[in-house]
Parts: C-alpha cells; sequence; structure tokens
C-alpha cells in the first residue's frame, strides 16, 4: 500500500427516490475509484418486506437493477467498483438480478457480492427467549407488547463485510441493511488495510461517509443560502479523496453545479446528529468534534484529525410494526377569504362525520391550512390572514380501519356543498392505508451472524 495513495470515492444516490442523473454523471464527467448508493430508510424496509411476502423474487430496490443497466458498460471500461445498500430484504434477488444485466451485457466473469446477516425477522423470537428484550430506545418498552404486529427487523451492520466482499474481487457489492456511513467506510478498509481498532482511521471514514450520505446535500443541495449556489440543475454529486491517514477532501466533478465550500459541509455534518462527541456506529464511535475542516481550493473541503474510541458491544436494530390506520387527503380553496372558508369547510367534515356517528379523538385528527404558515408555525411573517389560495389538508388515524375509512367520503362533497372556490379534488376520495411504526433497539452483536456470498456473472 503506498503512503501516497488516494482513492476517489462518490456517492450517488441520497435516498431511494433520488435522481438517476447524479450516479449516471458522476461515472461519466470524471474519474472515480468507488460509486456508493444509499437507498434505505427506516420505513423502506418494512415496504420491502410486504413486497417479498407478496413474491419472493421482490424485495430490494429496483431502481438499482435498472441503473446499473444503464452504467456498467462505463463502470467495467472505467474499472468503477459499486457498493450498494438495495439489497434491502431480499440481497440474494437483487444479485440474481444485477447478474442477469451482467450477462446481458456480455460482462461475463464480472463478480458480485452480496452481504447477509442483517435481517433478523424471523429469529426474533429465538433471540428474545436468549435474553434479548429489545427495549424502545425511546420509549424504554419491551418488544413483546407490539412483537405480533412486527413487519421487519434490521440489524445496522458494519463496513467490514463490505471490505472482505472487495477482497474477495466483486464489481458489485450489495447489502441490505447497514449504517449510511458504512457504504464509504468499507472500501477505504479494503483500500487502505484499516484493522479493527484503529479507532481514529474508522472515525474519519465515517465521517467522510456521514459527510456525503445525502448526496448533493453536501454539494449545495437544501442549503440554507440557496441564492449562492450556482447551476442546481446540474448539481454536483459529492465525491471524497481520500488517504490513508485519515485525511480526506470532499469535492465534485470540475464543470458540474453546486457548491463545496465550509458551510455546505458543516450543514450536512449537523444532520441527525445526537451527541456529536460520541456518534455511534458498529465500526466505532467517532468524535465529531474533534477534527480539522478547511478549505483546500475552489470546491474542496479538507477535514483531518478526526478522533475515533472503541465501538460498543451492541449493534442497532431498526424494526417497524402496524401502528393502525390512517386516511389523508387534501383540498384547494381560492378567492376571496380562502382562508376562512378553508376552515369552514374543515369545520362540516368533523360535523358531518359526527351526524354519522363517527368522531375522532383530537391526537386522532389532522388540520392543517398549507399556505398559512403551517411550516413555520409561531414565525410571524410567515402567517398571513388573507392568503390567495389555500390547501386544506385532513386526516385521521386510529386502531379502527372502517372507521377511518368513513372519512374519506365526507372530504370530496365539500366541492359543492360547500363554500364557493374548492377544487383540487382530482385525486379522488382518499382511501385507508396503514401506519408504520419504527422501533428502534439494540441488540449483543455476537448473536448475529453475517455472511459475504459471492457468484460471478
Amino acid at each position: 500500500m503506498s503512503e501516497n495513495k488516494t482513492v476517489r470515492i462518490a456517492n450517488g444516490q441520497g435516498f431511494w427516490g433520488d435522481s438517476i442523473l447524479g450516479p449516471i454523471r458522476l461515472v461519466e464527467e470524471g474519474p472515480l475509484d468507488y460509486l456508493t448508493l444509499d437507498y434505505l430508510a427506516e420505513v423502506t424496509m418494512s415496504i420491502m418486506q410486504k413486497l417479498k411476502g407478496r413474491d419472493p423474487k421482490k424485495g430490494y430496490a429496483t431502481d438499482f437493477v435498472s441503473l446499473l443497466d444503464r452504467i456498467l458498460p462505463t463502470l467495467v471500461e472505467k474499472d468503477i467498483k459499486v457498493v450498494a445498500n438495495a439489497g434491502g430484504v431480499n440481497p440474494s434477488a437483487c444479485m440474481e438480478a444485477v447478474l442477469e444485466v451482467m450477462r446481458s451485457h456480455g460482462l461475463e466473469g464480472e463478480k458480485v457480492a452480496i452481504v447477509e446477516g442483517d435481517d433478523i425477522l424471523d429469529g426474533l423470537d429465538d433471540l428474545m427467549s436468549n435474553g434479548e428484550e429489545f427495549l424502545n430506545m425511546d420509549t424504554g418498552q419491551p418488544l413483546s407488547t407490539v412483537r405480533e404486529r412486527v413487519t421487519s427487523a434490521n440489524v445496522y451492520l458494519g463496513a467490514f463485510p463490505i471490505a472482505e466482499a472487495l477482497a474477495a474481487g466483486a464489481r458489485i457489492v450489495i447489502t441490505g441493511r447497514g449504517t449510511d456511513p458504512g457504504l464509504v467506510l468499507g472500501p477505504m478498509i479494503h483500500e487502505f488495510g484499516w484493522k479493527p481498532g484503529d479507532d481514529d482511521l474508522l472515525a474519519a471514514g465515517t465521517v467522510a461517509g456521514h459527510i456525503v450520505e445525502c448526496g448533493a446535500q453536501c454539494t449545495g443541495g437544501n442549503y440554507t443560502d440557496w441564492r449562492s449556489v450556482p447551476d442546481l440543475a446540474k448539481v454536483g454529486y459529492p465525491i471524497i479523496e481520500a488517504e490513508a491517514d485519515g485525511s480526506f477532501v470532499i469535492t465534485k466533478h470540475e464543470g458540474t453545479g453546486g457548491a463545496v465550500n465550509i458551510d455546505t459541509v458543516s450543514h450536512q455534518l449537523a444532520y441527525e446528529m445526537g451527541d456529536p462527541a460520541a456518534y455511534l456506529t458498529p465500526d466505532v464511535i467517532a468524535d465529531f468534534t474533534s477534527f480539522k475542516i478547511e478549505q483546500d481550493g475552489p470546491d474542496r473541503v479538507r477535514v483531518s484529525g478526526v478522533k475515533g474510541a472503541p465501538a460498543t458491544s451492541l449493534y442497532k436494530v431498526s424494526m417497524s410494526y402496524s401502528d393502525g390506520w390512517k386516511s389523508v387527503g387534501e383540498l384547494t380553496v381560492s378567492g376571496p377569504d380562502a382562508l376562512e372558508k378553508a376552515q369552514l369547510c374543515a369545520e362540516i367534515v368533523w360535523e358531518r362525520l359526527a351526524m354519522d356517528g363517527c368522531e375522532y379523538a383530537e391526537e386522532e385528527r389532522l388540520e392543517e391550512y398549507v399556505g398559512a404558515g403551517v411550516c413555520h408555525r409561531g414565525i410571524p411573517e410567515a402567517e398571513t390572514d388573507t392568503p390567495p389560495e389555500v390547501v386544506l389538508r385532513m386526516g385521521v388515524k386510529g386502531p379502527d380501519k372502517a372507521k377511518v375509512s368513513r372519512f374519506g367520503p365526507e372530504l370530496v362533497p365539500l366541492v359543492t356543498s360547500g363554500p364557493p372556490g374548492v377544487t383540487g379534488f382530482a385525486g379522488g376520495r382518499p382511501k385507508a392505508a396503514e401506519i408504520i411504526g419504527f422501533w428502534p433497539s439494540l441488540v449483543t452483536k455476537d448473536k448475529i451472524q453475517t455472511t459475504v456470498s459471492v457468484l460471478t456473472a
């Protein structure tokens, strides 16, 4: 390993639904060694579990396969490796789909790896009988209170299995649930030979991964001083230039839009942050107060001096469970006195429902007036009594699906039986949809087994 070696790692996907142009342009517009893609969020796992229950070949991010179909020849030509958590709850099915795409491009001989072991849904009862209570990290309640309604359970695995897959020669590494920064840390471990216990180095890779995990959010997207950001339509997605000593530069391809400066990077550093001095991951505890951040030229920010501490003996577990039903709908109310008319519409809906024996507790009702200061309620300049139009958003929730379903049919009739100026009903009646509850918990590491499998196209 060369002490002067620099590895370029880009992240082209901040969430499932991010622009497909992000990864395509990263691959086409400049040099890269690795492309990472982050598809998963807590509720996504539950959705994927349902899809897999209906079809054993589903349960992964199908967008990932479509993306690879477009960029695979370029990946091979430029020798770029891909690390993605697109496997969801069915990494093996995702692998098979990727192998099919590889063969369709005549890329026999290329390797695909999957990391498994994060999905513990089928093993929950055994784990509980062996002493794991899975206490809710927010409420302290044991999982037994909702066990019958659990729909997904996934451990946040670390980065070392990714490094193992890369060491086996995989062009594409597919994981299920893991830490978001781990997608970036894995290639660094592989390239630089970092080991468990190299806490400062692992912490540096974790900080790098955290900065880029939301894609363009560190290169000018979702940025407070948005007027100063040039050409957001062509925003460049972030690239890490990583070095063996743990220092790294955040940048983007030359000629792309967006901005990389201390402020844009600092905005992302504060994202989803609890204790900045103790950012917990399966691989290390990173100290986000320890490092130096400095401008290193146009659209280049250097980070150095990151400190870390040994990881805990626990994994975080993300679980979801069925938590009742909800129904939410919207109508646009326009013209003079729009807010007052919208408020009358809401009164009418609640009264008509009550007339038919359907009443909802205060905590079961949603009533919002978009355009009259909903998003920043309490800020005087964000509120107005005379908006030219408002969007009335109403909804109900509860354990009784039939009662929740009764709400929808009373919203659309306001078009003809309410005040004037009501429109925006083309979507039809809102229907009852299942509420997915989130159950964050912990599990002892030595009770979780991780496997890495590699296949050749």
